[in-house]
């Protein structure tokens, strides 16, 4: 209801975004900011190191908000899901939609379910990033297989990204596997990580029918695999691109995802990503100097994780 009145309102429209480690969360959620058109858009997101939102749009940043100038707003939730949608809930001035990024190896049906306790929202749908490029090892890992399967398997809409890495068979043979695997029907091809606006603005002129998800939402009880855990490498030195490279890939199979900022030269940043067997250092010149941060994701003995991050910071000069 409107504060200080009896008049109900209509619930907000609410999209999770889910997807394995590395399958373009942040570049769909990076052009969904984008390309808001005017409507009042809240996401909700574990951290702000990989939201690249461009600078023209930012307003203001505090610790945990980023105010956008287009009218959106991104904020950090952490372990504070259930306080942050009661907080929205209730505000006068509510957002015309709300996204909540699940984490790479989380389920996004347990956050659709936490979200519609709340009668303040609505389902919209379930929206799981697949890269196309790397799906078959990630689906055909002992480890986390099963993570990425039940992502697909509870996804309303699946979305296709990294397809330019791939040839028309390739696609076309990762289309036919997620089918066999009872995935929805619903698939689109993100371009540059633009979707259909169909699939996250439910009042769009060309939405699909129905409200989502196709199929009813199932809680899932499996613990994620032992020895899972993540860790920060910091430090104020300068890397050797080569060595840095080489520390990485010291735990093919092992080591899900790495992202972070790090300095190749002295007073220049560059922006990392890891995923699977890809890596990728781009330069940012925008960023100023600062110390490197790396966060590792993946599954290590406490040896294992002692002695990577011994190797990343032996990659220094």
């Amino acid at each position: 209801m409107t504060p200080g009145s009896g008049t109900p309102r209509p619930p907000i429209p609410m999209v999770v975004l889910g997807g394995y480690l590395g399958a373009g969360k942040t570049t769909l959620i990076n052009a969904l900011l984008r390309n808001a058109d005017g409507l009042r858009v809240t996401v909700l997101v574990n951290d702000f190191g990989s939201i690249n939102v461009d600078a023209a749009l930012i307003r203001e940043r505090g610790d945990d908000v980023i105010g956008l100038e287009n009218g959106c707003v991104c904020c950090t939730i952490g372990g504070r899901l259930v306080e942050t949608l009661l907080a929205l809930g209730e505000r006068a001035e509510r957002p015309d939609l709300l996204v909540i990024e699940a984490s790479g190896v989380s389920d996004p049906v347990r956050i659709a379910q936490v979200g519609m306790l709340d009668r303040a929202f609505r389902l919209h749908g379930i929206v799981v990033a697949v890269d196309v490029d790397g799906i078959d090892d990630v689906l055909d890992d002992r480890y986390v297989g099963d993570i990425a399967r039940r992502q697909i398997e509870a996804a309303s809409t699946l979305v296709l990204t990294k397809t330019d890495l791939v040839d028309e068979d390739k696609l076309r043979a990762v289309r036919n596997r997620l089918s066999s695997l009872g995935a929805t029907q619903v698939v689109v091809q993100a371009e540059d990580g633009v979707v259909p606006t169909a699939i996250l603005f439910p009042d769009d002129e060309i939405a699909l029918s129905g409200d989502f998800p196709a199929r009813p939402l199932r809680a899932v009880s499996r613990a994620l695999p032992a020895g899972l855990r993540s860790f920060n490498v910091e430090t104020s030195e300068v890397f050797d691109r080569t060595r840095l490279k080489a520390a990485l890939a010291m735990y093919p199979g092992q080591l899900w995802r790495a992202k972070g900022f790090v300095s190749l030269q002295p007073g220049q940043m560059s922006e990392l990503h890891v995923v699977g067997r890809r890596s990728m250092l781009t330069r940012r010149p925008d960023l100023p100097s600062q110390t490197s941060v790396i966060v590792l994701i993946g599954i290590f003995s406490d040896d294992e994780q002692r002695l990577l991050s011994q190797a990343l910071h032996s990659a220094c000069h």
